[in-house]
């Protein structure tokens, strides 16, 4: 048996070991793995981020807590979503349709426990029982109702023209390496072999070339490629954000700053 948490909370306070001891109190041989607790409060568009890029490497029947912006409201609900042949729980605010590059193959909304009395911790008091149900083998239809769709969330694509495509950086890791929305597949479909330059939005620094790992340039020196997470990355091989070497921090470039390509004819 297998639970992952993800979620906001950080590790100063007591919020995720509550968690955690509300788990192994219903489940005490389960295995409890931490994706994240340093997702930006209330972001659910990093938080998709981390998710999407981790899931896959998980086994057949995990059970994943997402601990972000769970409190539900007129438009929202509490709900399971099972896809890939894991389960999610969380809320229904939009990360879900981030996560998943297909339609879930199922999904419910749980059902209101009439017992609990205090609903200012639902990822504790409504997620962790659900989790520990599925994870025990037990049915999502057991625990809530079939619902036919998800609430999604549109995210900016990159505009496409015959010679540039502009994106955008959505997500900087610690390292102050910048990820961005451009994939490698749209990339190559609309380069055909043509030269190209990446610029890069405040600074007056270009790339040339696409490199397959860090280590291909110098310590110290720009960097583009394509992570494991199949979109574009900038980064300073060897730079540490915070100490003057990340990308982020040496180009001045945050989340949601433009990229741009530019192909020769």
């Amino acid at each position: 048996m297998l639970i992952t948490l993800t979620s906001d909370m950080g590790l100063k306070d007591y919020y995720v070991a509550s968690i955690k001891g509300a788990i192994y109190s219903q489940l005490p041989q389960v295995n409890i793995v931490d994706i994240s607790h340093d997702i930006p409060a209330f972001d659910i568009i990093h938080a998709s981020f981390v998710i999407k890029n981790t899931f896959k490497q998980f086994p057949k029947n995990t059970v994943h807590i997402i601990g972000i912006d769970s409190e539900i409201n007129d438009d929202t609900n509490h709900i399971i979503v099972q896809n890939y042949d894991q389960y999610f729980i969380g809320t229904d605010n939009g990360i879900f349709s981030l996560i998943f590059d297909k339609q879930p193959d199922g999904a419910w909304k749980i059902n209101k426990n009439d017992d609990l009395i205090d609903f200012s911790f639902p990822t504790k008091d409504i997620f962790v029982p659900i989790a520990c149900h599925l994870a025990r083998g037990g049915l999502p239809a057991l625990v809530g109702k079939p619902i036919d769709k998800i609430n999604t969330k549109k995210l900016f694509r990159p505009i496409i023209d015959k010679d540039s495509i502009k994106g955008m950086v959505c997500y900087i890791d610690k390292y102050g390496n910048l990820i961005t929305n451009i994939s490698k597949n749209t990339f190559k479909e609309e380069r055909k072999n043509r030269p190209f330059k990446i610029f890069l939005r405040k600074s007056e620094y270009t790339i040339n070339k696409i490199h397959n790992n860090y280590n291909e340039v110098s310590e110290g020196e720009r960097v583009a490629i394509f992570g494991s997470s199949g979109f574009l990355e900038i980064a300073i091989n060897k730079g540490v954000h915070g100490s003057g070497g990340g990308a982020s921090q040496l180009f001045g470039i945050l989340i949601n700053d433009i990229i741009t390509i530019e192909f020769e004819n």
